[in-house]
């Protein structure tokens, strides 16, 4: 990869990357850590990485920093409050279908979180998606599967209703 290719690539891909972190983490601040660090280790190896790869590459080393921030966080006991905010009562009330997604996609598992972001909000393939998340195929095809039934169950609950 050329300087000129890199250049382009954080063009191209710095906003996608940050919304799918920052969409993740809840925590722009710690997003835009992420996001800087993923294009400092792209900088570091270009010469290894090719044009073609780079988007690829680029949410794999974001998904790899986002999970070890979490991990930081969670044995630093920093994550409790901020996901029990998150995490709503069946007595709220939404006030749109965005805000009722958003509420579902938190109540999912992460990884079924990711792979459904990565998928429907990116456009990632299958393929793509296992090569970030190191699932291979089936898996996230099963995660994702998985995910919608329980987004469509909450969403059509009458507890849920719009």
């Amino acid at each position: 990869m050329t300087v000129q290719e890199y250049n382009q690539c954080v063009e191209l891909y710095a906003d996608r990357v940050y919304r799918f972190i920052v969409k993740n983490m809840k925590n722009t601040d710690d997003a835009q850590d992420v996001v800087q660090n993923a294009f400092e280790i792209l900088w570091k190896n270009y010469q290894g990485v090719s044009y073609e790869k780079s988007r690829s590459y680029l949410f794999t080393v974001a998904y790899h920093n986002m999970i070890d921030q979490f991990r930081k966080k969670k044995f630093d006991g920093e994550i409790g409050e901020e996901h029990e905010e998150q995490i709503q009562g069946s007595s709220y009330q939404y006030s749109g279908a965005k805000e009722a997604i958003e509420i579902g996609l938190k109540r999912l598992p992460e990884i079924q979180q990711q792979v459904v972001m990565l998928r429907d909000y990116e456009g990632y393939s299958y393929e793509e998606i296992g090569e970030i998340t190191g699932l291979n195929e089936s898996q996230v095809k099963v995660y994702i599967f998985r995910a919608r039934t329980a987004l469509k169950n909450f969403l059509v609950s009458t507890e849920n209703a719009i």
